[in-house]
Protein backbone atom coordinates (compact mmCIF):
# COMPACT_ATOMS: atom_id res chain seq x y z
CA UNK A 1 0.00 0.00 0.00
CA UNK A 2 0.89 3.34 -0.81
CA UNK A 3 2.32 5.70 1.96
CA UNK A 4 -0.48 8.40 0.53
CA UNK A 5 -3.07 6.06 1.38
CA UNK A 6 -2.49 4.36 4.96
CA UNK A 7 -4.54 5.90 7.54
CA UNK A 8 -3.15 7.87 10.03
CA UNK A 9 -4.29 8.87 13.78
CA UNK A 10 -4.65 12.01 15.40
CA UNK A 11 -6.06 11.84 18.63
CA UNK A 12 -8.56 10.10 18.79
CA UNK A 13 -9.61 10.07 15.04
CA UNK A 14 -8.14 7.55 12.65
CA UNK A 15 -8.48 9.03 9.01
CA UNK A 16 -9.15 6.34 6.44
CA UNK A 17 -6.02 7.89 3.82
CA UNK A 18 -3.66 11.45 3.71
CA UNK A 19 -5.68 12.95 1.22
CA UNK A 20 -7.27 16.21 2.70
CA UNK A 21 -9.70 18.41 0.73
CA UNK A 22 -8.29 21.62 1.56
CA UNK A 23 -10.95 24.56 2.61
CA UNK A 24 -11.28 26.03 -0.09
CA UNK A 25 -14.04 29.67 0.17
CA UNK A 26 -17.57 28.83 -2.28
CA UNK A 27 -18.80 32.00 -1.74
CA UNK A 28 -22.36 30.43 -2.61
CA UNK A 29 -24.11 31.16 1.39
CA UNK A 30 -26.95 32.66 0.89
CA UNK A 31 -26.14 36.38 1.44
CA UNK A 32 -25.94 37.93 5.03
CA UNK A 33 -26.83 34.19 6.90
CA UNK A 34 -23.95 32.17 6.76
CA UNK A 35 -25.85 29.06 6.27
CA UNK A 36 -24.35 26.10 4.51
CA UNK A 37 -27.29 24.59 1.48
CA UNK A 38 -27.40 22.74 -1.33
CA UNK A 39 -24.41 23.54 -3.10
CA UNK A 40 -21.96 22.56 -0.15
CA UNK A 41 -23.90 19.34 0.75
CA UNK A 42 -23.03 18.61 -2.92
CA UNK A 43 -19.37 20.26 -3.37
CA UNK A 44 -18.27 18.70 0.07
CA UNK A 45 -20.34 15.42 -0.61
CA UNK A 46 -18.34 14.77 -3.55
CA UNK A 47 -15.07 14.61 -2.87
CA UNK A 48 -16.37 12.14 0.10
CA UNK A 49 -17.69 10.09 -2.51
CA UNK A 50 -14.48 10.81 -4.66
CA UNK A 51 -12.38 9.14 -1.66
CA UNK A 52 -10.66 11.83 0.29
CA UNK A 53 -9.85 10.92 3.57
CA UNK A 54 -10.94 14.08 5.43
CA UNK A 55 -12.97 16.92 3.81
CA UNK A 56 -12.96 20.54 5.10
CA UNK A 57 -15.61 22.90 5.11
CA UNK A 58 -14.59 26.36 4.13
CA UNK A 59 -13.10 29.33 6.15
CA UNK A 60 -16.37 29.65 8.66
CA UNK A 61 -16.53 32.42 10.55
CA UNK A 62 -17.03 32.99 14.03
CA UNK A 63 -19.24 36.15 13.91
CA UNK A 64 -20.70 38.31 10.48
CA UNK A 65 -17.84 40.77 10.71
CA UNK A 66 -15.50 38.46 10.45
CA UNK A 67 -16.84 37.25 7.23
CA UNK A 68 -14.68 37.93 4.05
CA UNK A 69 -17.98 38.63 2.08
CA UNK A 70 -21.38 38.57 2.71
CA UNK A 71 -22.03 35.11 1.36
CA UNK A 72 -19.42 33.30 3.71
CA UNK A 73 -20.21 30.43 5.58
CA UNK A 74 -20.92 31.73 9.55
CA UNK A 75 -21.09 29.55 12.64
CA UNK A 76 -21.72 32.25 15.23
CA UNK A 77 -25.52 31.13 16.33
CA UNK A 78 -27.23 27.85 16.93
CA UNK A 79 -29.22 27.96 14.07
CA UNK A 80 -25.98 26.70 11.88
CA UNK A 81 -25.67 23.90 13.73
CA UNK A 82 -29.03 22.21 11.94
CA UNK A 83 -27.39 23.42 8.30
CA UNK A 84 -24.19 21.92 8.76
CA UNK A 85 -25.23 18.56 10.68
CA UNK A 86 -26.32 16.49 7.62
CA UNK A 87 -23.43 17.57 5.19
CA UNK A 88 -21.08 16.83 7.99
CA UNK A 89 -22.77 12.76 8.37
CA UNK A 90 -22.87 13.03 4.66
CA UNK A 91 -19.51 13.06 5.03
CA UNK A 92 -18.97 10.52 7.65
CA UNK A 93 -21.59 7.79 5.59
CA UNK A 94 -18.36 7.64 2.96
CA UNK A 95 -15.90 6.93 5.30
CA UNK A 96 -14.36 10.35 4.94
CA UNK A 97 -13.85 12.43 8.08
CA UNK A 98 -16.08 16.14 8.34
CA UNK A 99 -13.55 18.97 9.64
CA UNK A 100 -14.56 22.79 9.23
CA UNK A 101 -11.80 25.52 9.02
CA UNK A 102 -12.94 28.48 12.15
CA UNK A 103 -11.87 32.07 11.11
CA UNK A 104 -12.25 35.68 11.23
CA UNK A 105 -11.29 37.54 8.56
CA UNK A 106 -10.02 40.87 10.40
CA UNK A 107 -9.10 43.20 8.18
CA UNK A 108 -9.43 42.04 4.98
CA UNK A 109 -13.41 41.56 5.83
CA UNK A 110 -16.13 43.33 3.56
CA UNK A 111 -15.59 42.27 0.31
CA UNK A 112 -17.24 41.16 -2.60
CA UNK A 113 -16.58 37.92 -4.55
CA UNK A 114 -13.90 37.26 -6.52
CA UNK A 115 -15.95 36.56 -9.58
CA UNK A 116 -17.02 40.14 -8.61
CA UNK A 117 -13.77 41.13 -8.89
CA UNK A 118 -13.69 41.14 -4.79
CA UNK A 119 -13.22 44.33 -4.29
CA UNK A 120 -14.00 46.04 -0.75
CA UNK A 121 -17.86 45.87 -0.43
CA UNK A 122 -19.14 49.75 0.57
CA UNK A 123 -21.39 49.79 4.05
CA UNK A 124 -24.03 51.65 1.39
CA UNK A 125 -23.78 48.10 -0.83
CA UNK A 126 -23.74 45.91 2.80
CA UNK A 127 -21.00 45.84 3.61
CA UNK A 128 -19.41 46.60 7.42
CA UNK A 129 -16.34 47.92 9.26
CA UNK A 130 -13.54 45.67 9.77
CA UNK A 131 -11.69 45.64 12.44
CA UNK A 132 -7.90 44.53 13.42
CA UNK A 133 -4.98 44.17 15.97
CA UNK A 134 -3.74 47.85 14.66
CA UNK A 135 -5.21 50.89 12.53
CA UNK A 136 -3.57 49.75 9.35
CA UNK A 137 -5.24 48.86 6.15
CA UNK A 138 -4.12 45.99 4.34
CA UNK A 139 -3.08 48.28 1.16
CA UNK A 140 -3.96 51.17 -0.51
CA UNK A 141 -7.37 51.95 -1.36
CA UNK A 142 -8.57 49.88 1.32
CA UNK A 143 -10.39 50.45 4.78
CA UNK A 144 -8.40 51.09 7.48
CA UNK A 145 -9.19 48.63 10.52
CA UNK A 146 -10.78 49.52 13.88
CA UNK A 147 -7.92 48.48 16.47
CA UNK A 148 -9.53 46.38 18.73
CA UNK A 149 -9.58 46.91 22.21
CA UNK A 150 -8.97 43.67 24.98
CA UNK A 151 -12.56 43.72 25.78
CA UNK A 152 -12.86 43.29 21.86
CA UNK A 153 -10.25 40.47 21.95
CA UNK A 154 -12.09 38.43 24.97
CA UNK A 155 -15.33 38.35 22.79
CA UNK A 156 -13.23 37.05 19.66
CA UNK A 157 -12.03 34.09 21.67
CA UNK A 158 -15.51 33.56 23.03
CA UNK A 159 -17.04 33.94 19.62
CA UNK A 160 -14.15 30.91 18.40
CA UNK A 161 -14.77 28.85 21.50
CA UNK A 162 -18.53 29.37 21.00
CA UNK A 163 -18.41 27.95 17.18
CA UNK A 164 -16.00 24.95 18.53
CA UNK A 165 -18.88 23.90 20.45
CA UNK A 166 -21.24 24.32 17.63
CA UNK A 167 -18.92 22.33 15.62
CA UNK A 168 -18.69 19.54 17.91
CA UNK A 169 -23.01 19.59 17.71
CA UNK A 170 -22.91 19.61 14.26
CA UNK A 171 -21.00 16.32 13.96
CA UNK A 172 -18.16 17.68 12.52
CA UNK A 173 -14.50 15.60 13.51
CA UNK A 174 -11.96 17.71 13.26
CA UNK A 175 -11.28 21.59 13.72
CA UNK A 176 -8.93 23.86 12.04
CA UNK A 177 -8.42 27.00 12.91
CA UNK A 178 -7.40 29.77 10.59
CA UNK A 179 -4.46 31.77 11.17
CA UNK A 180 -3.24 32.38 7.78
CA UNK A 181 -3.43 34.37 4.52
CA UNK A 182 -3.39 37.98 5.80
CA UNK A 183 -6.77 37.27 8.19
CA UNK A 184 -6.67 38.18 12.19
CA UNK A 185 -5.25 35.26 13.34
CA UNK A 186 -2.41 36.22 11.64
CA UNK A 187 -2.39 39.95 11.43
CA UNK A 188 -1.97 39.52 15.15
CA UNK A 189 1.41 37.51 14.77
CA UNK A 190 2.95 39.68 12.42
CA UNK A 191 5.06 42.72 12.85
CA UNK A 192 3.58 44.16 9.97
CA UNK A 193 0.09 44.45 10.45
CA UNK A 194 0.68 44.25 14.44
CA UNK A 195 1.91 47.07 15.94
CA UNK A 196 -0.05 47.36 19.66
CA UNK A 197 2.30 48.45 22.45
CA UNK A 198 -0.29 46.57 24.97
CA UNK A 199 0.33 43.22 26.30
CA UNK A 200 -1.51 41.70 22.59
CA UNK A 201 1.99 43.35 20.65
CA UNK A 202 5.46 44.12 19.89
CA UNK A 203 7.52 40.85 21.30
CA UNK A 204 6.78 37.46 19.72
CA UNK A 205 5.44 36.45 22.88
CA UNK A 206 2.74 39.17 22.69
CA UNK A 207 2.11 38.97 19.55
CA UNK A 208 1.28 35.00 19.53
CA UNK A 209 -0.83 35.62 22.72
CA UNK A 210 -4.42 36.35 20.81
CA UNK A 211 -3.81 33.06 18.80
CA UNK A 212 -3.01 31.11 21.48
CA UNK A 213 -5.89 32.18 23.85
CA UNK A 214 -7.97 31.03 20.62
CA UNK A 215 -6.40 27.60 20.74
CA UNK A 216 -6.80 27.00 24.60
CA UNK A 217 -10.42 28.21 24.45
CA UNK A 218 -11.46 26.16 20.95
CA UNK A 219 -9.14 23.04 22.71
CA UNK A 220 -11.27 23.35 25.71
CA UNK A 221 -14.71 23.13 23.67
CA UNK A 222 -13.62 19.99 21.97
CA UNK A 223 -13.57 16.89 23.22
CA UNK A 224 -10.13 15.00 24.38
CA UNK A 225 -10.37 12.71 21.34
CA UNK A 226 -11.04 15.45 18.84
CA UNK A 227 -8.16 16.03 16.90
CA UNK A 228 -6.98 20.23 16.55
CA UNK A 229 -5.19 21.64 13.42
CA UNK A 230 -3.58 25.40 12.78
CA UNK A 231 -3.12 26.51 9.31
CA UNK A 232 -0.54 29.31 8.96
CA UNK A 233 1.37 31.41 6.72
CA UNK A 234 5.05 30.10 7.51
CA UNK A 235 6.41 32.79 5.68
CA UNK A 236 4.92 36.69 4.77
CA UNK A 237 7.96 36.83 1.96
CA UNK A 238 8.62 40.11 2.86
CA UNK A 239 11.40 41.53 4.67
CA UNK A 240 11.09 41.78 8.37
CA UNK A 241 7.81 40.37 8.20
CA UNK A 242 6.96 36.70 10.03
CA UNK A 243 8.99 34.08 8.76
CA UNK A 244 9.81 30.61 8.86
CA UNK A 245 12.03 30.49 12.43
CA UNK A 246 9.03 32.46 13.47
CA UNK A 247 6.84 29.63 12.71
CA UNK A 248 8.75 26.70 13.86
CA UNK A 249 8.93 28.59 17.37
CA UNK A 250 5.13 29.19 17.23
CA UNK A 251 4.57 25.21 16.16
CA UNK A 252 6.22 24.20 19.16
CA UNK A 253 4.22 26.56 21.31
CA UNK A 254 0.47 25.23 19.55
CA UNK A 255 1.89 21.39 20.23
CA UNK A 256 2.20 22.32 23.73
CA UNK A 257 -1.42 24.29 23.83
CA UNK A 258 -2.54 20.81 22.58
CA UNK A 259 -2.82 21.44 18.34
CA UNK A 260 -2.19 18.21 16.56
CA UNK A 261 -1.41 18.81 12.97
CA UNK A 262 0.30 21.98 11.47
CA UNK A 263 -1.02 23.09 7.97
CA UNK A 264 1.63 24.78 6.03
CA UNK A 265 0.50 27.33 3.89
CA UNK A 266 2.20 31.25 3.03
CA UNK A 267 1.91 34.48 2.38
CA UNK A 268 -1.60 36.61 1.81
CA UNK A 269 -0.88 39.39 4.73
CA UNK A 270 1.09 41.77 2.56
CA UNK A 271 0.67 43.04 -1.20
CA UNK A 272 4.44 43.50 -1.06
CA UNK A 273 5.11 39.65 -1.22
CA UNK A 274 7.12 38.27 -3.55
CA UNK A 275 6.65 34.49 -4.21
CA UNK A 276 8.35 31.82 -6.90
CA UNK A 277 5.39 29.46 -7.68
CA UNK A 278 6.32 26.28 -8.49
CA UNK A 279 5.08 22.66 -7.63
CA UNK A 280 5.09 22.07 -4.12
CA UNK A 281 6.53 25.32 -3.59
CA UNK A 282 5.26 25.27 0.03
CA UNK A 283 6.37 21.92 1.08
CA UNK A 284 9.96 22.77 2.46
CA UNK A 285 7.71 24.82 4.86
CA UNK A 286 6.04 21.60 6.03
CA UNK A 287 9.12 19.78 6.16
CA UNK A 288 11.23 22.26 8.33
CA UNK A 289 8.24 22.45 10.89
CA UNK A 290 7.50 19.14 10.95
CA UNK A 291 10.86 18.27 11.97
CA UNK A 292 12.10 21.21 14.04
CA UNK A 293 8.90 21.28 15.83
CA UNK A 294 8.62 17.40 16.08
CA UNK A 295 4.61 18.17 15.75
CA UNK A 296 2.68 16.84 12.49
CA UNK A 297 2.21 18.74 9.76
CA UNK A 298 0.35 19.06 6.13
CA UNK A 299 1.54 20.19 2.62
CA UNK A 300 -0.03 22.25 0.48
CA UNK A 301 0.04 24.38 -2.55
CA UNK A 302 0.62 22.84 -6.19
CA UNK A 303 0.25 19.18 -5.25
CA UNK A 304 -1.55 18.01 -8.48
CA UNK A 305 -0.33 14.13 -9.09
CA UNK A 306 -0.05 11.50 -7.30
CA UNK A 307 3.38 10.11 -7.35
CA UNK A 308 4.39 14.08 -6.05
CA UNK A 309 1.99 13.93 -3.02
CA UNK A 310 3.38 9.85 -2.49
CA UNK A 311 7.00 11.21 -2.38
CA UNK A 312 6.19 14.20 -0.15
CA UNK A 313 5.15 11.95 2.53
CA UNK A 314 7.70 8.97 1.79
CA UNK A 315 10.52 11.29 1.96
CA UNK A 316 9.09 12.93 5.15
CA UNK A 317 8.54 16.15 3.96
CA UNK A 318 4.67 15.99 5.68
CA UNK A 319 2.33 13.49 7.45
CA UNK A 320 -0.77 14.62 4.95
CA UNK A 321 -1.25 16.71 1.88
CA UNK A 322 -4.19 18.98 1.51
CA UNK A 323 -5.44 19.82 -2.37
CA UNK A 324 -7.32 22.34 -3.16
CA UNK A 325 -7.46 23.38 -6.98
CA UNK A 326 -7.21 19.47 -8.32
CA UNK A 327 -10.13 18.32 -6.56
CA UNK A 328 -12.24 21.50 -7.74
CA UNK A 329 -11.16 19.96 -11.13
CA UNK A 330 -11.48 16.48 -9.99
CA UNK A 331 -13.43 15.36 -7.25
CA UNK A 332 -12.66 11.64 -8.24
CA UNK A 333 -8.98 12.37 -7.91
CA UNK A 334 -7.84 10.39 -4.67
CA UNK A 335 -9.62 7.16 -6.63
CA UNK A 336 -7.77 7.75 -9.72
CA UNK A 337 -4.28 8.31 -7.61
CA UNK A 338 -5.36 5.50 -5.63
CA UNK A 339 -5.14 3.23 -8.65
CA UNK A 340 -1.90 4.93 -10.12
CA UNK A 341 -0.02 3.93 -7.01
CA UNK A 342 -1.12 0.71 -6.81
CA UNK A 343 -3.68 -0.43 -4.72
CA UNK A 344 -7.19 -1.44 -5.41
CA UNK A 345 -9.54 1.50 -5.32
CA UNK A 346 -13.08 1.25 -3.70
CA UNK A 347 -15.53 3.34 -5.60
CA UNK A 348 -18.79 4.10 -4.30
CA UNK A 349 -21.53 0.88 -5.31
CA UNK A 350 -23.84 3.46 -7.44
CA UNK A 351 -20.39 4.23 -9.47
CA UNK A 352 -18.64 0.85 -9.38
CA UNK A 353 -19.64 0.02 -12.90
CA UNK A 354 -17.18 3.09 -13.94
CA UNK A 355 -14.69 1.60 -11.90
Amino acid sequence: MSKLFTPIKLRGETIKNRVFVSPMCQYSADKFDGHPHAWHMVHLGSRAVGGAGLVMFEATSVTPEGRISPWDLGIWSDSHIESFRPIAEFISTQGSVPAIQLAHAGRKASHKRPWDYGNVLAEEDGGWKVVGPSPLPYDKGEPTPIELSKEDIRELVKSFRLAAERSVESKIKVIELHFAHGYLGCEFLSPLSNQRTDMYGGSFENRTRFPLEVVDAVRDAMPESMPLFVRISSTEYVEDGWNVEDSISFAKKLKDHGVDLIDCSSGGNSPAQKIELSPGYQVPFAQRIRMEADIPTGAVGLITNAEQAEQILVEGKADVVLLARELLRNPYWPLYAEKELGSNAVWASQYARAA
